[in-house]
């Protein structure tokens, strides 16, 4: 996979948050080498988050996030701060961009409060430097955040600060030197299978294909999970669900794993011997964006599930709902079936996800593999602070189908909970 073909979601996503013409979109436009981001002189340029994917070295992909200001005014600015306070959801590292000839303003201070809260990685710079009015002598040494216990003093220092200017390129390169250099190069972070497997085992894919599957292509998860087994050196067989039987009949041997869309759980389970393992796509991507062990957790609330309760299905990804959709039509019927109950369902898709999650009685989510790992964590954290169970497609699936254990027989680590 080359660097442009990277999902967005195995990258890491550096955010720049400021106020207006505090220099964001023009900074973020000498980083990454090209104009695209709109600079103007005129506040509020930006209305919408600007996405450029590159290469950061040693971090590798990354994808740089240009964001409104967080001094918007206005019914469109409130708007706009809350598309800003969401990126940070999904942010790795941010970078707090501060007009270098006006200073630290309340608003810098709370995006402060915001990294230092949701334990991001940040570097705040001071742009502008090739002006005559910089306020050079006048950069802060500390701020002081409030907490619930307390007072906690926020250190600037010449560790997480950097003078730049965008214009005349003054220590651009070495800005992007030290944003490389925040978080540990990591490729393990990306694995999904290739670490359960061994040089030469055999795996089977199977990959239904029905309405609701892409014309001429395989879904992301499916891509990343074959490139996962090629780079283990194992060797894979891809097929559809109804010819897998015979498939393993002319295999003339066990497969050492097989893998399977989580909407076939049901009908492969009772193809695949009991001494093969067996998983699913989205159990595998939930495993790499780390919230399996909540999502194992949290399927056990089907049990309770009663007539009108709500429940929220939610993708990463935005696409084009055909008949047989897994989310909107085939999980609903399902749960119908396996509860005996008439819940209530909503969906969402995308970027949108509801911090105010007391209203349902569980949470199923995809295997969030177009989501980085901090934005489905996040996601997962709202939930679990609300007290609300939050699974995936695949463990619910596999739950409802009484298949779960064997489902995640190759993780030790989850047998525990169930």
């Amino acid at each position: 996979m080359g660097l442009n073909d990277t999902p967005s979601g195995n990258r890491i996503h550096i955010g720049f948050f400021g106020r207006r013409n505090a220099g964001k979109s023009s900074l973020v436009n000498a980083v990454t080498g090209q104009d695209i981001a709109v600079v103007s002189k005129t506040k509020g340029t930006t209305t919408d988050p600007v996405n450029k994917a590159m290469e950061l070295l040693p971090l590798g992909p990354v994808l740089i996030i240009d964001t409104p200001g967080i001094d918007d005014e206005g019914t469109l600015g409130e708007l706009r701060i809350k598309k800003t306070k969401q990126v940070l959801n999904k942010t790795d590292i941010a970078v707090l961009v501060v007009d270098g000839t006006e200073g630290l303003k309340q608003s810098d201070k709370e995006l402060l409060e915001l990294f230092e809260m949701k334990e991001i990685p940040y570097l705040v710079a001071f742009t502008k430097a090739d002006i005559e009015s910089f306020k050079a002598t006048a950069l802060p040494s500390a701020i002081l955040m409030e907490k619930k216990d307390g007072l906690q003093q926020i250190e600037l220092t010449e560790k997480n600060t950097i003078t730049v200017s965008a214009s005349s390129r003054q220590n651009v390169e070495e800005m992007k030197e030290r944003l490389a250099h925040l978080l540990k190069a990591d490729d393990s972070r990306f694995q999904i299978v290739a670490d359960l497997l061994h040089p030469m085992d055999l795996v089977v894919l199977v990959i239904p294909i029905d309405s609701a599957a892409p014309k001429g292509r395989l879904i992301l998860p499916q891509q990343q999970v074959l490139r996962d087994i090629l780079e283990a050196g194992a060797v894979s067989v891809v097929t559809r669900d109804v010819e897998l039987k015979s498939t393993l009949e002319k295999l003339g041997q066990k497969p050492y794993m097989v893998i399977t869309d989580s909407q076939a759980f049901g009908s492969v389970s009772k193809e695949v011997p009991e001494d093969v393992l067996l998983t699913s796509f989205s159990i595998l991507m939930a495993r790499q964006k780390g919230y399996l062990d909540t999502a194992v957790k949290g399927v056990v609330a089907i049990n309770q599930i009663e007539d009108g309760d709500r429940i929220l299905i939610s993708e990463g990804c935005t696409h084009h709902r055909q008949c047989e959709d897994i989310g909107t039509v085939k999980i609903p019927n399902w749960i119908r079936k396996y509860t005996g109950k008439e819940p209530q369902f909503d969906f969402t898709s995308g970027t949108g996800f509801p911090e105010e999650l007391s209203q349902y009685k569980m949470i199923i989510h995809c295997g969030a593999c177009m989501l980085n790992e901090r934005e489905v964590r996040y996601r997962m954290k709202c939930a679990v602070d609300q007290n609300i169970p939050f699974t995936n497609y695949g463990i619910a699936i596999a739950y409802m189908n009484q298949i779960l254990p064997r489902s995640v027989e190759m993780l030790p680590e989850l047998r525990k909970l169930l």
